[in-house]
This record gives C-alpha cells, structure tokens and sequence, in this order.
C-alpha cells in the first residue's frame, strides 16, 4: 500500500456507507409505503436513466476500493500521486457524507430518489433546503469530485462526468415537476433560493410558503 491507501480507502468507505444508506432508505420508504421511493422510477425516462446510472454508482464504489487495495492497473491507474490532495479529499467525503445524513433526516418522510408524476410529498423549505434547493444533489457532486482526487483515474473520470450531469439533469428535471405540483409556491422557493450553492446567506421564511 501506498502513502495514498488510506485517505482512499476512507473516501471508498464513505461512499459505501453513503450508498448504503440510501438502499436503507429505500428498504424503509418500501415498509412504510409499500412503494421503494422510486429506486425505479414508475416514468419511463426514469427508468431509462437507471440503465446508465446505476453501474456508475457501482464502479463510483469499487473503483477507489481496487485503488486503495493497490489494483492501479489499465483505466485504474492514477493521473497523479498527491498524498495532500488525497488527505484533504478524505476529509471533504467525510464532511459531505455527515452533512447529507442531516438532509436525509429533514427531508424524513418526504425523501425519494426519483420521480413519481402520481405522488405528491411534502415541500420541504426548511434546514439545508432553506439555504440551498439541491443540497443533496450539491453534496453528491462534491462527494464525487472528492472521489476523483483521493483516486484520479480514467475510470473514476468517467464516473464523476457522468454522474455529475446526471445529477444536474435530474435536479431540473425535479423542478419541473414540482413546479407542477406545488404550483405559486415552489415558484417563490426557485426565485428566492439557489439551487446548488445558496444565492444568500438569509434564510428562506418557512411562512412565505
């Protein structure tokens, strides 16, 4: 192992424990539902997306895991070597990883992972989500782009360019529909808050909606 192994490894491990927890979620939404919080989602582009997506997700997991166990071969083998940079990438997953468990819990019953044109949850304008309309998303992108230093290579380049649009996408796609469904009020949540990073440190009044 190398003086990279382990800042790496703690990035694979946060990013398995991040997906874990969202097919935790997933398990529980189904329990209390009966319906898997749009793992796969009921509208045909959202199925559609998972095609690509998923095995994504899958190689954003084991790609720095084979890294860390010194598999540097092929696509896996490292643009850089930058012990700092890997160190602090570290630190930034493990940030990110806690800051999204908080979303997690504010969005509470609320929480899906696609979309359902025949559901109509909660709007929630309140915690991280009166600062930032996205701040999953948000995190997601920074999880990946800490990723992709702690392991810079080809294969997780790839993962993080598709992943990184992938979110983006959805996120507007998101907004459509809810735009659709919650109408004057999630227009004034657009207007007043950004969506990846905050437009203002003023928090959005939870009475205004």
């Amino acid at each position: 192992m190398n003086e990279n192994s382990v800042p790496t490894l703690v990035v694979a491990l946060v990013v398995t424990v991040y997906w874990a927890r969202v097919l935790q979620l997933v398990v529980k939404t189904r329990r209390r539902t009966g319906k898997s919080a749009n793992f796969l989602p009921p509208e045909k582009l959202g199925r559609l997306l998972r095609i690509l997506w998923i095995p994504v997700v899958g190689g954003w997991i084991i790609f720095p895991l084979l890294l860390a166990l010194g598999y540097s071969s092929g696509v896996l083998r490292p643009v850089w070597n930058q012990p700092a940079l890997a160190i602090a990438a570290s630190a930034v997953a493990v940030l990110c990883l806690g800051l999204t468990w908080i979303c997690w819990q504010r969005m509470g019953r609320s929480w899906r992972m696609g979309i359902n044109p025949n559901e109509k949850t909660q709007l929630i304008v309140t915690g991280p989500y009166a600062y930032v309309r996205h701040p999953i998303y948000a995190l997601s992108t920074l999880l990946m782009v800490a990723s992709v230093v702690a392991a810079p290579s080809p294969a997780m380049f790839v993962c993080g360019v598709i992943h990184i649009a992938f979110v983006r996408w959805e996120a507007r796609r998101e907004e459509r529909y809810l735009l659709g469904v919650h109408g004057e009020i999630y227009a004034r949540y657009l207007r007043a808050v950004g969506g990846f990073m905050p437009r203002a440190f003023t928090p959005f009044v939870t009475e205004r909606v």
